[in-house]
């Protein structure tokens, strides 16, 4: 019992330096914990997991010039086949039109999920992007951004469901929010990731990503790019993530 004892006290340790780090390097930090039980992917969020996980944070709104900022609540989990995205926006105006498979997503009311899943490669990166109707684009791009992408990357076994809390594509009335729940199963990232699943401590760098649809269209993110205009593509900026087996 003592050793196990020893064991976590180190691992607790290991994660607040690397914490500590990242935090100095002014890159946002979450520790993202294995599911403490089962989770279905409905677009509800009531499963204990969800209940137990913590947000990452308030987005922040690196190119803001009017309009509501409205928040994002984004938690992540993962086990040994997925990694779990939800996400809770406000939203007083939901829209959405696009239905097919690597169309238009971000035109609409949006989530993205960007993911470079070894540290020794950050600019080896993927972005999964969903929409309000649970349709989505995916891209790898090796190389980095604005470089050519061979190939058409098309993750496998990506599960995504919604809700909304009010009515879609109506603007006469005020809506409330939208949820997004995913599962990527991980086996998309084993040719870039060190170990799939994940090892504890492991350190993937990520960012999440929202658009605001056609009415009060903001740009929001859970760690800020730092570039001039609008540009989600920037790996250099992505925060940390710290994969915890507990």
């Amino acid at each position: 019992m003592d050793l196990l004892r020893c064991a976590a006290t180190l691992l607790v340790i290991q994660f607040a330096l690397a914490a500590n780090i990242y935090a100095q390097a002014g890159k946002a930090t979450y520790r993202i914990v294995r599911a403490s039980a089962s989770i279905k992917v409905d677009g509800i969020l009531d499963d204990t997991a969800w209940g137990k996980a913590k947000s990452v944070g308030e987005f922040v709104f690196p190119w803001w010039n009017d309009g509501v900022k409205e928040q994002t609540v984004a938690k992540l989990l993962w086990d040994d086949t997925n990694l779990y995205v939800s996400f809770r926006c406000e939203d007083r105006h939901v829209s959405g039109d696009q239905t097919e498979r690597d169309s238009r997503v971000y035109q609409d009311d949006c989530v993205e999920v960007f993911t470079a899943p070894n540290p020794d490669h950050p600019l080896n990166y993927f972005n999964i992007e969903m929409n309000v109707r649970g349709a989505f684009l995916d891209q790898h791009h090796p190389d980095g951004p604005g470089k050519p992408v061979i190939g058409q990357w098309n993750a496998e076994g990506v599960k995504i469901a919604t809700s909304v809390d009010g009515t879609l594509n109506n603007d006469s009335d005020q809506d409330r929010a939208w949820t997004l729940e995913a599962a990527i199963p991980l086996v998309n990232y084993q040719k870039v990731a060190k170990h799939t699943p994940p090892h504890s401590g492991d350190v993937w760098h990520m960012n999440l990503n929202r658009l605001g649809g056609k009415t009060n269209q903001q740009y929001s993110q859970w760690t800020a790019s730092r570039t001039e205009r609008p540009q989600f593509h920037a790996p250099q900026d992505f925060g940390r993530v710290i994969f915890v087996d507990q």
